[in-house]
């Protein structure tokens, strides 16, 4: 007994000799005298090994530091200190499974100080065992109930688990004990989301903004937000206010070019673009995106100045040639066009090169691969697109079909009587499927010096919105119409004022499903009808790059395009047979054989005196900016023949959806 008494206290001493040593910083010494007496048998083997670990961990020597605290823990299970050095140890080599095959629950539980609680907690999130995960951090707050760190990551484990409700209380209270942490903000924001509750997302997601003024991953966020709730408008603005809190972010500057160009406010995209290349010279985003609102504005004369810039800037050069393909496109240089495409990188605007190529083959008279490429374009457009265009498209089709359902005389004679008493002239609306010439149409009456044209603008849309729909009609008495009026005269004054004596167009093809708003706000509003034939309308839609609302999503197949032209005509004319309009149609083969023939009679449908400026429509469309259509390329060259009877070249791609489309074929006087 009195040599174990002797071995103890000389362990002792030497173990208080490294701790010194170690206190010292003399971390060689300490780890000597330790190895040393732990060799020679001397003290305690546990405490040895646990303070051997602590040593050769602060000299970076983790392996061995792992070594001795696994051997620590070997001969002290229960040690919370040594188990909680190897746990750490273990984690600053990613050793994160066998960290936790140590942070046991027995050992959680027997753990006074809840570190172990805390880590097993971590290390079970980490590891994706999210159950485990919230059994160590409820045990954790029932001991500890103010633990912000526990209750966060309890709410983010909860709602890897599918538990959104457990996540919004175990979040709702680690804000109620620190409400500093934005990033708590977020998560809480998350889970409100997946519970599919986008109003209070977006509250705590606004009162987080304005609780945390210089925090840019906030506005950030809500703009997320907004576009997965497809809010362009206000996407923008919490944009900008990212913008204002982080004005030297390529990044956001980026974004808001984009987000610009959607809402086609052409200067301010380009300033964004601008911005992007002078805080960040080689992001090659901005460069494309210049030249695509270049594109859209006509101006292929600054593509030349965009590609020296993007050259001495570091541009390299594979990735410019798409700017080149543009430009060589509009100088009709259809074949080098092409080989300048091959030279595009796959991941540079591999949808706009897609579709480019396309378009060329097309131009070329080889219709089997424009169409297969073309399809492709599409598909790489459907693809992984968060916002479910295609469900998106199913949508507006089935609501389509229930309001065709709703147009009987029944339903209209159930309406109020209504007097409309102010003096404001209606507005024209110009309609027709979309590539039915509505572009060109809407270009000829912008050279009329007496006619305003709002071109696919938003404020009858707006109007609809606020009175909740076709099926709100009904109600709707001269009080209500003379509301809804002056809400669309507001709208419109904030995109497209209008002078005295002017003559509104609102030009938006699918109002042709929003005959009975119309005749119920505007009973005197002449209607033009544009036409053209239903095959060439359909295909031209199909190769159109629209930007994917819930109408253009249809477009991205030819089956559901033919299935929206049925069932837009059929809305039409239903609603035409319950609501007698003065309508006049403009058909569009007729349009480029003769312009003046054909419009001519339009001008005095307007009560409008002909112009002769009105024929110049190149002059017209270079004048008028942005274009905000399919057409931007085309309604600047002279008016041409050959998209007339395109459809024939592409007949066999077009065979299983003529059943549908030959009713409308007939109907329109385009079947002999």
């Amino acid at each position: 007994m009195a040599g174990q008494s002797s071995n103890t206290s000389d362990g002792n001493n030497l173990l208080n000799q490294a701790v010194q040593a170690a206190r010292q910083g003399n971390f060689a010494r300490a780890r000597t005298i330790a190895q040393e007496a732990l060799n020679d048998g001397l003290g305690d083997a546990a405490a040895y090994h646990g303070f051997l670990g602590m040593v050769c961990a602060r000299q970076g020597d983790l392996p061995q530091a792992t070594e001795h605290l696994s051997q620590g823990h070997a001969l002290r299970p229960h040690d919370i200190t040594i188990a909680c050095n190897l746990i750490s140890i273990l984690m600053d080599q990613e050793r994160d499974a066998d960290a936790l095959v140590v942070a046991t629950v027995q050992l959680m539980h027997k753990d006074d100080s809840l570190r172990v609680g805390r880590f097993r907690g971590f290390l079970a999130q980490k590891l994706e065992e999210f159950a485990t995960a919230v059994d160590a951090y409820e045990f954790v707050i029932a001991k500890q109930p103010d633990d912000f760190e526990c209750w966060n990551n309890l709410g983010n484990a909860r709602s890897a688990m599918g538990d959104h409700q457990g996540a919004v209380t175990a979040l709702r209270r680690a804000i109620e004990i620190d409400s500093t942490a934005a990033p708590t903000r977020l998560n809480l924001v998350s889970a409100l989301e997946a519970l599919d509750l986008p109003e209070q997302a977006e509250a705590e997601l606004i009162k987080a903004i304005d609780e945390f003024p210089e925090d840019t991953h906030l506005p950030h966020q809500l703009y997320i937000f907004y576009k997965t709730q497809l809010k362009q408008e206000e996407a923008v603005l919490a944009l900008m206010t990212a913008a204002e809190r982080d004005p030297n972010s390529a990044d956001i500057q980026l974004k808001l070019g984009i987000e610009y160009g959607v809402l086609r406010r052409t200067e301010e995209a380009e300033r964004a673009y601008k911005r992007t290349i002078a805080i960040n010279p080689k992001e090659l985003d901005a460069y494309l995106g210049l030249a695509i609102q270049y594109e859209h504005t006509n101006r292929e004369e600054e593509f030349a100045p965009l590609i020296a810039l993007a050259r001495k800037n570091g541009i390299a050069s594979e990735p410019l040639s798409y700017i080149e393909a543009l430009a060589m496109r509009r100088a009709k240089q259809f074949e080098e066009a092409l080989v300048k495409l091959d030279a595009v990188p796959a991941d540079v605007e591999p949808i706009r090169t897609t579709h480019a190529r396309a378009t060329l083959l097309d131009r070329l008279g080889r219709p089997d691969e424009a169409f297969a490429v073309y399809t492709e374009a599409n598909r790489l457009a459907y693809e992984d697109n968060p916002t479910e265009p295609l469900d998106r498209a199913r949508e507006l089709r089935k609501q389509l079909a229930e309001e065709i359902a709703l147009l009987t005389p029944q339903w209209r004679d159930s309406w109020h009587k209504i007097k409309v008493t102010d003096d404001r002239p209606d507005p024209v609306f110009l309609v027709g499927f979309p590539r039915s010439g509505t572009t060109l149409l809407d270009t000829i009456l912008m050279g009329h010096p007496r006619t305003i044209v709002m071109e696919e603008q938003p404020p009858l849309n707006h109007v609809e919105d606020a009175l909740g729909g076709l099926a709100a009609l009904p109600g709707m008495d001269s009080h209500a119409v003379a509301k809804a009026r002056d809400h669309y005269f507001t709208e419109v004054n904030k995109v497209q004022p209008v002078t005295p004596g002017q003559l509104l167009v609102d030009k938006s093809p699918l109002f042709l499903y929003r005959l009975p708003l119309i005749r119920c706000l505007f009973p005197k509003s002449k209607i033009i009808l544009a036409l053209r034939h239903p095959c060439d309308v359909v295909l031209s839609c199909f190769m159109a790059n629209f930007r994917l609302n819930s109408a253009m999503a249809n477009f991205l197949r030819l089956a559901d395009a033919a299935e929206l032209y049925d069932l837009v005509f059929q809305h039409w004319e239903a609603s035409l047979a319950l609501f007698p309009s003065s309508v006049h149609p403009v058909v569009y083969e007729r349009l480029v054989e003769d312009v003046s023939a054909e419009t001519r009679p339009l001008f005095d449908f307007l009560d409008l005196k002909w112009d002769d400026a009105v024929l110049d429509h190149s002059r017209t469309a270079k004048s008028r900016g942005l274009i905000t259509t399919a057409s931007y390329s085309q309604v600047t060259e002279p008016i041409y023949q050959r998209a007339s009877g395109r459809w024939t070249g592409y007949r066999d791609k077009l065979a299983p959806i003529l059943p549908t489309l030959t009713p409308w074929i007939d109907r329109y006087g385009y079947g002999s």
